[in-house]
């Protein structure tokens, strides 16, 4: 009995010292002074990164006037810790990494990541009124990841799914539905990862500025099951224009249009069968950035009783004055466009508006600062939502 106690006491000092050693890595030096980044001191970050043999570190930041490819130098300090104290930017959320002898490092010391398609990028948060609602509410809803079998796609694909803060202890409240799509290169976890739509919802909805809801968040790409990082396989597409060419207008359009058509015909089927949904069009929004904006457009297009609500986000996509009219016809409640005054897409937002306008039809052309950027997308749910199903 001593022996098998003396063999655990000393398993148990390895065990403490592996861990100490593993904290270690993360010391000025080894010399207890933890390696804090990013720190924010009142007007200034400071970014630090332990680095031993490196030759040079640079800093890049989303915040930086050219911020695909600007970066800053860091200074080696003790302990090879290098580090670099820049002015605090605006409140927002802003991505960076460093740069360590030409290679893009994260920061180790933060855990807090986004993913961008195949990019995991560390996040800093600058407090202040703009930001208040990305942080954590006291009273937090819940995100699941529901699957779905697609016959309009052949695929059974994966949705993320967000209820509200009390949805599991009211089996008999019923809610409205928002349907949020993201861009090209997103998929069903972009609005969660950098949309912060989930913190959005529950700080809207704890202060009373909204009204408690299911959003709903589909993979926009009709050619994948789930996002890549389930490392699933990804159907191969091919537009043969010849043999299109053959077919009916009613067969083009569910070539072309294959995922709004899940969206419209499965996706809100699914949704109001297997969650509390209100299933009428006062009940149900559809909002989208970019080619989710596009997919917005084509789905109010194709489905213009469908939704009372749409909101097109830095849209890639148009509608026409006949298209509008049928919308006018149907009573949407709220059109809600909205596009950045440097955006790409800005041109094909002002024109929306203008046959919006002429064709009477009542709405909100929300125009921003800033370009095609994620900072736009959270500010613009973060303004739309409160007015969803008034």
């Amino acid at each position: 009995m001593k022996k098998i106690l003396t063999v655990v006491a000393t398993l148990c000092m390895v065990a403490g010292a592996l861990h100490a050693q593993e904290l270690a890595n993360f010391n000025f030096g080894g010399r207890g002074r933890p390696v804090v980044s990013p720190e924010i001191q009142g007007d200034s970050v400071t970014f630090r990164l332990k680095a031993d043999y490196a030759t040079y570190v640079k800093l890049s930041g989303s915040w930086m006037p050219n911020p695909y490819g600007g970066s800053i130098d860091m200074r080696r300090g003790e302990g090879n810790v290098w580090e670099v104290k820049v002015p605090l930017p605006s409140p927002e959320i802003y991505t960076y990494n460093f740069i360590v002898d030409g290679v893009s490092v994260n920061d180790p010391q933060n855990i807090q990541v986004q993913r961008d398609g195949t990019r995991f990028l560390n996040m800093l948060i600058v407090p202040g009124e703009r930001t208040e609602n990305y942080n954590e509410a006291n009273h937090r809803g819940t995100v699941s990841h529901p699957w779905y079998d697609s016959k309009i796609l052949g695929l059974n694909r994966r949705l993320t799914v967000y209820t509200p803060y009390g949805y599991e202890n009211n089996p008999k409240k019923k809610y409205p539905v928002l349907y949020l799509l993201h861009g090209a290169g997103g998929d069903e976890e972009a609005w969660t990862s950098m949309g912060r739509a989930a913190q959005i919802l529950d700080n809207l909805i704890e202060k009373g500025l909204a009204e408690p809801m299911i959003v709903v968040m589909p993979n926009g790409n009709g050619n994948q099951q789930a996002a890549g990082t389930l490392n699933l396989p990804v159907k191969q597409q091919q537009f043969d224009r010849n043999a299109m060419q053959n077919m009916s207008e009613a067969e083009r359009s569910r070539m072309m249009n294959g995922y709004v058509m899940s969206l419209c015909e499965e996706i809100v089927p699914f949704i109001e069968k297997n969650f509390r949904a209100i299933a009428k069009p006062e009940a149900r929004a559809i909002a989208g950035l970019s080619m989710g904006g596009g997919h917005t457009i084509t789905a109010s297009n194709l489905y213009p009783e469908m939704f009372d609500y749409i909101c097109p986000l830095s849209a890639a996509g148009s509608a026409t004055p006949e298209q509008v009219a049928t919308l006018k016809k149907a009573g949407v409640k709220l059109y809600f466009l909205a596009c950045g005054n440097t955006d790409f897409l800005f041109q094909g937002s002002q024109n929306l508006d203008k046959t919006l306008t002429e064709q009477g039809l009542d709405h909100i052309f929300y125009v921003s600062d800033g370009g095609h950027v994620w900072a736009n997308w959270r500010l613009y749910l973060n303004t739309f939502a409160p007015k969803l199903f008034k």
